[in-house]
């Protein structure tokens, strides 16, 4: 969910690499929109250490607009598109995140602590650290910050930062892909002991001499923004990119490699590699296996299908190789609204239903008197599903048999992919008849567990292990209990979901044109005009809203206002 990128400078080469760091920090975050759409951000390095910042809740193409990138100034920048799984929907938690002590250090962060609660009482307690927000990823700063402020020292070095990332893997639990940027020194990138998260690195030569570097979720930004030889972060790695060179160093103990197999299935685009796995040539893998699961199924069921029609558009790819592995048809069933974002990332059970019908619209033609084969990627909380199905039988389908590339889902993902409670997973304590009732479908199939591992493993066999705790329950880094799961289920269910929303509306209304780019939960009374006439915020605002904003002592200058 987020990107990075670092031009080295030689002197007399600054105005060229500004230019050209605004418009791949904005192009690639874009690229990446498919991981988050409820807000967005992006944080610059200038001369002297200053940072600039465009943040706020919507897409990247709304909040990036030429007048907002015009602010970001300098020649090293992170950026983040995030969808909560922690925390709230409030641009208050748009990353990434900053502190000002020690060095002024911002930071942004793809996943989720299991051990939340005994490091917000370390870091209030003993570090004497104030957290904002109900984020991880500040938590994460926190810490990183406090482990660098025990060295005392007025500079530090890769060394330094090295001991810090190592003392944070050894006290935090969870999946958490970072990248944080040290004002005046460089970038750092680091990744979990499991590697559950994903992460990697790729290179381009400068425009005028040098290496530019570039660190992203996937791929597909790399290659988008012409950068090349991409590499994946190892499991507890950390590097450090600095203007003169790139180190690298493996901080961590040695655990279980165990990336996140829900990515290969819906997360990640088709056109990424994740971990030396293509995505989409694991797709077309699940095609063919879960063919052979869909064959023993009709044949046990005594039914024959006429058509394979995908759930646009995730499953498109495995859909097109299991209708092929059958020797059946394969029609686009549905017309996809391309405006309407992802359903399974929308926070809030009601506003997925309603939108479902928005996304999509069956073509009568292809169902009419026909027995249909709908496949998806998975079956979640069941809303997509049910409403599809309804869909097929409304335009005349004979009969729907629902097939899912993924087995049943009936554990709560608390690594970072927002599958907030098991109540509210449609299988959960459900067989997979009784899945089919509630969806409305003659027949549900899944894929098995095996047969998915196998899809994506033939590409890595290097990977002995995914994390695959969604379907098993089983969670790879230890520390997941009972009370942790209620923990979580108190704040991602849809009810609290709902109810921090209304607070925040509320908190809107209030603050009527307050700043849509506040500094870890900080509301400003500063306007937009203020920021793109080039003003610091080092002032209050006169006027009858006049209070001092919080990033004027922050230091941190915020080019993007949301209205």
């Amino acid at each position: 969910m987020y990107l990075t990128i670092l031009q080295p400078r030689r002197e007399g080469f600054i105005s060229t690499i500004l230019t050209v760091l605004k418009q791949y920090s904005a192009e690639g975050l874009s690229l990446l929109q498919h991981r988050g759409q409820d807000a967005a951000g992006i944080v610059t390095c200038g001369s002297g250490g200053r940072f600039y910042q465009v943040k706020a809740n919507g897409m990247v193409r709304d909040i990036f607009d030429s007048a907002a990138v015009a602010g970001l100034k300098g020649w090293m920048g992170i950026g983040h598109a995030r969808y909560p799984t922690a925390g709230s929907s409030a641009h208050a938690e748009a990353q990434p995140f900053y502190v000002n002590s020690p060095y002024g250090i911002t930071f942004a962060h793809n996943g989720n602590i299991v051990n939340t609660p005994s490091l917000r009482q370390f870091l209030d307690v003993d570090a004497h650290r104030h957290i904002n927000t109900d984020s991880d990823s500040e938590l994460l700063l926190n810490i990183l910050a406090n482990n660098l402020q025990k060295t005392g020292k007025f500079r530090i070095n890769e060394e330094d930062i090295f001991t810090a990332i190592g003392d944070l893997t050894r006290t935090c639990i969870g999946a958490y892909a970072c990248v944080a940027m040290l004002a005046g020194f460089g970038l750092i990138v680091f990744r979990d002991p499991n590697g559950i998260r994903p992460a990697g690195i790729a290179t381009r030569k400068g425009a005028r001499g040098g290496t530019d570097y570039l660190v992203a979720s996937e791929s597909v930004v790399a290659q988008g923004c012409g950068f090349s030889d991409w590499e994946d972060v190892k499991a507890g790695e950390a590097i450090i990119i600095t203007r003169n060179k790139i180190t690298r160093r493996q901080v961590a103990e040695p655990k279980t490699f165990a990336p996140d197999i829900f990515e290969y299935v819906y997360f990640a685009r088709p056109d990424s590699t994740i971990d030396g796995i293509s995505v989409y040539r694991s797709r077309m893998a699940m095609g063919e296996y879960l063919a052979e699961t869909v064959k023993t199924e009709l044949a046990k069921a005594q039914l024959e299908i006429d058509v394979v029609i995908p759930v646009p558009d995730t499953s498109r790819v495995a859909a097109l190789q299991c209708a092929q592995h059958l020797g059946i048809p394969y029609r686009e069933g549905f017309v996809k609204n391309r405006y309407v974002g992802r359903t399974f990332i929308m926070p809030g059970q009601t506003q997925r239903r309603k939108n479902v019908r928005r996304k999509l619209n069956a073509m009568p033609e292809e169902f009419a008197g026909k027995t249909v084969m709908l496949v998806d990627d998975s079956i979640v909380r069941g809303t997509t599903s049910k409403e599809i199905v309804q869909m097929a039988k409304d335009v005349g389908a004979k009969k729907v048999i629902f097939a899912s590339c993924a087995p049943p889902i009936r554990h709560s993902n608390v690594y970072g992919i927002d599958m907030p409670t098991p109540k509210e997973l449609i299988a959960h304590g459900r067989t997979t008849e009784e899945v089919a009732q509630h969806i409305g479908a003659d027949l549900v199939i899944f894929q098995t567990l095996p047969d998915l591992v196998a899809s994506c493993r033939q590409y890595n066999p290097a990977i002995e292990t995914f994390d695959c705790s969604v379907f098993t329950g089983e969670y790879v880094t230890g520390g997941v209990d009972d009370r942790y799961l209620e923990h979580i289920e108190k704040l991602r269910n849809d009810n609290a979901k709902a109810k921090k929303l209304h607070n925040t509306v509320e908190q809107a209304e209030v603050y009527e044109g307050g700043c849509s780019g506040p500094m870890n939960g900080s509301d400003s009374l500063i306007s937009r005009t203020d920021s793109i006439m080039g003003l610091s915020n080092h002032s209050p605002k006169i006027g009858p809203t006049a209070m001092p904003s919080p990033n004027d002592t922050v230091g941190l200058h915020n080019s993007y206002y949301g209205q």
